[in-house]
């Protein structure tokens, strides 16, 4: 068959393509973030004539469809939609809200509120927070750069990954993912610089959203007995954190494999041993879980000339067997995930100010984001399985988390005739649409939770 040659014709009905906003805006009006931004007292600005509020909403809504860049609001500041959706009055220049973000950035309390109206977020309007292993509930730190090379934006500087650019540090809460804490740094900041106060404010933070045991996993590069002792001394948190082994033998943990772990042969040239032991830190004994992997052979087939020694260890406070923490430490990997739907997904990782402070802010702003998104894809999962199934979209039951990509191109660029009738606004949304009835499900759960007080 032949493609239509289709007809082109305008209409002068509102056609939406981001209905989303309206999920959005929905679970923001939850919250008391317009009521506390507004609040603010910038010097020299006692009655802004575009309020603090509408330009952090518009930007928070930008972060949202993954567009990141002042000038992106320009499109909007037209769309009786996106102010409707928001709840806002003035939608604001690019200039405007560069320069507002500039003034707010310089504000301590700015920073507070948005992290206390995350906290409140989450503790409120998450439809679960899964633990990785009986009550625990994992908390993953870690630092992941981004890329900023071929700028001269204040701060980016060589990262370890050898590319100019920030060292933001980010702290994950359950196997979802959801965005505790995050922090903007300096490119060349080594990652345990600042990190004690940062593990405790974001223990504090979690704490706040769940009443279940705390779980902080971090990698060798957060090797430090600050962090060490910082877990010990709080109520109901554990820890697993991998040891910096580059001034210990190789030879003396395998000697010490030999002595205590258990072995076994996952294929012929390949021996692994798994145990415990205990380490002194600071005056003070931990437990240590150790793996020892010894390779005669490639996996191939080939004779190695020497033995191949790889040695892997765990300061941990769980005294469960030493397999289960191994496999509890590599579900940290997942982290790197959740680090790529803030880079890639909300295309989040080139900043769009040259300001330090500014992008702190922006940065901030994309934690909020990044977790309505992740309140909205989670939710969508929850309202898919209580739908009827002709009505289900076709995705796979296994699925526990949603990635953001997924969750913007199909709920958040889900298009829609904006109605106004008798006073009243509604949308309207093609029948035809596989996803329909879950947005309507989700924007139900969503409206019809009481407002906090």
């Amino acid at each position: 068959m032949k493609p239509v040659r289709f007809e082109i014709s305008q209409t002068d009905e509102v056609l939406v393509s981001h209905s989303g906003l309206a999920l959005i805006g929905s679970l923001l009006s939850k919250t008391e973030l317009k009521k506390q931004i507004n609040a603010l007292r910038l010097p020299g600005r006692p009655r802004p004539g575009i309020s603090h509020a509408d330009t952090v909403l518009s930007m928070i809504s930008l972060l949202c469809l993954a567009k990141p860049d002042f000038d992106a609001v320009e499109p909007f500041r037209e769309d009786k939609f996106f102010k409707r959706s928001l709840g806002i009055t003035n939608i604001p220049s690019a200039a405007t809200m560069r320069q507002r973000l500039d003034d707010l950035a310089q504000v301590e309390d700015c920073f507070r509120i948005i992290a206390e109206q995350n906290q409140w977020l989450l503790a409120q309007h998450t439809p679960v927070i899964t633990g990785s292993y009986e009550q625990w509930v994992p908390l993953d730190i870690d630092v992941s750069p981004f890329d900023n090379s071929g700028t001269k934006k204040e701060g980016v500087s060589y990262t370890y990954k050898k590319v100019d650019g920030y060292a933001p540090i980010f702290a994950y809460l359950g196997l979802e993912g959801y965005m505790v804490h995050c922090q903007l740094r300096e490119g060349s900041q080594h990652s345990q610089q600042g990190t004690p106060q940062f593990l405790a404010q974001a223990l504090a933070m979690a704490k706040r959203i769940t009443d279940r045991p705390i779980l902080v996993r971090m990698d060798a590069g957060n090797d430090a007995v600050e962090n060490l002792e910082i877990c010990r001394r709080e109520e109901r948190v554990d820890w697993i954190i991998k040891r910096n082994i580059r001034r210990e033998s190789v030879s003396e943990w395998l000697r010490e494999a030999e002595r205590v772990g258990q072995w076994s042969f996952p294929r012929a040239g390949k021996q692994v041993a798994i145990g415990h032991t205990q380490r002194e830190r600071a005056g003070r004994l931990y437990r240590v879980v150790f793996e020892v992997t010894k390779r005669t052979s490639t996996a191939d087939g080939q004779m190695l000339l020497l033995p191949q020694i790889e040695v892997a260890t765990y300061w941990t406070s769980l005294s469960i067997a030493p397999e289960k923490v191994i496999e509890l430490y590599n579900q940290h990997g997942t982290s790197e995930q959740f680090h790529a739907e803030v880079k890639t997904d909300m295309d989040l990782e080139r900043l769009p100010s040259g300001k330090f402070a500014t992008n702190a802010l922006v940065l901030q702003l994309g934690m909020l984001a990044y977790n309505l998104l992740r309140i909205v894809g989670q939710s969508s999962l929850l309202e898919n399985r209580l739908l009827p199934a002709e009505k289900r979209p076709l995705i796979r039951d296994r699925i526990k988390r949603r990635r953001l990509k997924t969750v913007i191109q199909d709920l958040m660029y889900m298009a829609c005739r904006l109605i106004h009738h008798a006073k009243r606004w509604g949308l309207s949304f093609w029948r035809g649409n596989a996803w329909g009835p879950v947005w309507q499900a989700v924007y139900r759960r969503i409206a019809w939770c009481a407002p906090v007080q």
